[in-house]
C-alpha cells in the first residue's frame, strides 16, 4: 500500500508544480518596426494598448532581428525562434524541420507541451513544416507569409493620377478574405482558446499577419491619419545609393510596392496605411488584454509582445526589411506579468528570439543545450545585462555589427563601409566611415563582426573585399 500513497503523492505534487506555473501569451507582428509604437518613439501613431502593455510590464528598448538568407525574412525570423538556433545554423537546419526538428519534438511549442502546457496557435506560421504536429489546437492557420494581393498593389500611387487601391475596400481581398479582417479573426480565436476549460497552463502563440503588406485596415481607420497629418522620415531618400549592391533592387518584391525614384507623395500614403494597420492591430491587443483582465487566468499569464523583424516603409529610399537601418532590424518587444516590473525599460541590446529560452525557464521545461539564444531572466530581475554586440546579416549581400551606439554597415558587393552614431544620428544620416575619427572605430568594429560571424558560423569571408581592416579569420 506504500507505493500507493507515494504515487498519489507524488502525482499531488506535480499538479501543484503545474499549477505554479504561469501562462504564456505570445503576441507576434509582422513587419512592426519600434519606431511604429507611440510608447517607444513618441512618433504621431495610435496604439493605446501597446503603450498600456510597455506601461504594465517590462520593455526591451534594443531588441533586434539578425537577418535572414533569402528575401522573406520572417521565415528565418521565425525558423530561428522555434529552433533556438542562430541564423546560419537555422538556415541548415530549415530543411530538416519537417523530418527532424518535428518528429523528435524540438520545436519550442512541442517542449513546452512536454512539460505539461497546453499550446494553442492561430495566426502566420510561414515555415517549412507543418503546424498541426506541433501545436495540440490550431485556429485559421495562415499558411503562406502574407494575405494574396494583385497587381493592382504594386507601383503606386503616382500622384495626379487615381490611386487603384484602396485598403479599405473588402473587394481587394488581402485582410478582407473570408469576410473579417485577419487581425480581428487573430482576437476572435484568442477568445476562443481563452474560454476553453483545462487545468493546465497554457501557451498561446498568436501570430498576426499585420502590419504585413497589403497594409489594410477599416475606413474609419484610415480617416484617424489624413494625408496631411503625415510627416515624412527625417532620413527619405528618393533612391538608396546602392539598392542593388545591397540586394534590395526595385524587382525585390517589397521595393516594388512603391514607385521608384520615391516620391513624397508616395511615401507619405504608404506609411498612412501603415499607421492605420498599426492602429487596427493594436485595437485587437486591447481586446485580447481586456479579455485576459476580466478572466481569473490573467493573474497568472506571462505575455510577450514583439515582431518578427521590423519595416523602412519609405526611410533611407527603401519600403523593406532586407536592409540593415534601425527600422527593419530592430523590434518593439514587452514581457508583462506576475513577478515583472512594470513601467521599467532595459536599454542593453538583445535578440527578439530570446523569448525562446525565457519562456522555457519560466515553464520549467530546461533550455536546450544548442540553443544559441539567452535567457533574460537576468535582465527581469533587475540585473543590467550584458553588453553583447548585435549582429545583422543578409545573404551575402550586407554585414552589420552594432556595439553601443556605433553601427558598421558593409555592402561587400559594392566595398561599402558605412559607420553611424545612433547615439548622436539616430536616423543614421552621416556616414562616419571616411572621416579621421570613424577610421579607428571602423577597425575596431570590424574586428568585432569578424569575432560575431566565426560565432554565428559565417563563412563569408570580408577580408578580400576589405583587406585593410582586418587579417583573415
Amino acid at each position: 500500500m506504500f507505493w500507493k500513497w507515494w504515487m498519489v503523492l507524488a502525482l499531488m505534487g506535480s499538479l501543484l508544480k503545474a499549477g505554479d506555473k504561469p501562462n504564456l501569451l505570445f503576441l507576434f507582428a509582422d513587419d512592426l518596426t519600434w519606431r511604429a509604437v507611440h510608447g517607444l518613439s513618441g512618433e504621431d501613431i495610435e496604439t493605446p494598448n501597446m503603450d498600456r502593455l510597455i506601461d504594465r510590464g517590462t520593455t526591451f528598448t534594443h531588441a533586434y532581428n539578425s537577418g535572414a538568407w533569402h528575401g522573406a525574412v520572417c521565415v528565418a525570423s521565425r525558423t530561428m525562434l522555434q529552433t533556438g538556433l542562430q541564423l546560419w545554423r537555422a538556415k541548415d537546419a530549415e530543411p530538416r524541420l519537417r523530418a527532424e526538428w518535428v518528429a523528435k519534438n524540438r520545436l519550442w511549442p512541442q517542449r513546452l507541451r512536454a512539460a505539461g502546457y497546453r499550446t494553442c496557435f492561430s495566426g502566420k506560421w510561414h515555415l517549412g513544416c507543418d503546424p498541426k504536429p506541433v501545436f495540440e489546437e490550431i485556429r485559421n492557420f495562415r499558411a503562406g507569409g502574407m494575405p494574396k494581393d494583385g497587381p493592382k498593389a504594386y507601383e503606386r500611387p503616382i500622384e495626379g493620377q487615381p490611386d487603384p487601391w484602396n485598403p479599405a475596400d473588402p473587394k481587394h481581398g488581402g485582410f478582407w478574405e473570408g469576410g473579417r479582417h485577419w487581425s480581428e479573426v487573430v482576437a476572435d480565436d484568442f477568445e476562443v482558446f481563452l474560454g476553453k476549460e483545462d487545468p493546465r497552463p497554457w501557451f498561446m502563440y498568436l501570430a498576426f499577419n499585420a502590419p504585413h503588406d497589403p497594409r489594410q485596415a477599416p475606413a474609419e481607420i484610415l480617416e484617424r491619419y489624413p494625408l496631411e497629418r503625415i510627416e515624412l522620415p527625417p532620413n527619405f531618400l528618393p533612391v538608396h545609393p546602392h539598392r542593388k549592391a545591397m540586394g534590395a533592387p526595385q524587382s525585390l518584391r517589397d521595393e516594388k510596392l512603391a514607385p521608384s525614384p520615391r516620391t513624397s507623395y508616395a511615401v507619405k500614403v504608404h506609411r498612412r496605411e501603415y499607421f492605420a494597420s498599426i492602429t487596427h492591430f493594436d485595437l485587437q491587443i486591447g481586446r485580447i488584454l481586456d479579455a485576459l483582465d476580466a478572466s481569473p487566468e490573467g493573474k497568472s499569464t506571462v505575455i510577450c509582445l514583439t515582431s518578427d523583424h521590423g519595416l523602412t516603409c519609405g526611410e533611407q529610399g527603401l519600403m523593406g526589411k532586407q536592409n540593415p537601418y534601425d527600422a527593419a532590424v530592430r523590434v518593439p518587444f514587452v514581457i508583462a506579468g506576475p513577478g515583472i516590473s512594470p513601467g521599467r525599460k532595459v536599454s542593453s541590446p538583445i535578440y527578439l528570439q530570446d523569448i525562446m529560452p525565457t519562456f522555457l525557464r519560466m515553464a520549467g521545461a530546461g533550455i536546450p543545450e544548442d540553443c544559441d539564444f539567452q535567457d533574460l531572466k537576468p535582465q527581469l530581475d533587475g540585473g543590467p545585462g550584458e553588453g553583447r554586440a548585435i549582429y545583422f546579416a543578409y545573404m551575402d549581400r550586407q554585414r552589420m555589427v552594432q556595439r553601443g551606439s556605433d553601427k558598421l554597415v558593409l555592402y561587400p558587393q559594392a566595398g561599402v563601409r558605412q559607420l553611424f552614431d545612433l547615439e548622436k544620428d539616430p536616423w543614421e544620416r552621416r556616414d562616419l566611415a571616411a572621416t579621421p575619427e570613424g577610421a579607428e572605430r571602423v577597425r575596431e568594429l570590424f574586428r568585432e563582426l569578424q569575432s560575431e560571424q566565426k560565432r554565428m558560423g559565417d563563412r563569408l569571408d570580408l577580408t578580400k573585399v576589405y583587406p585593410d581592416l582586418g587579417v583573415g579569420r
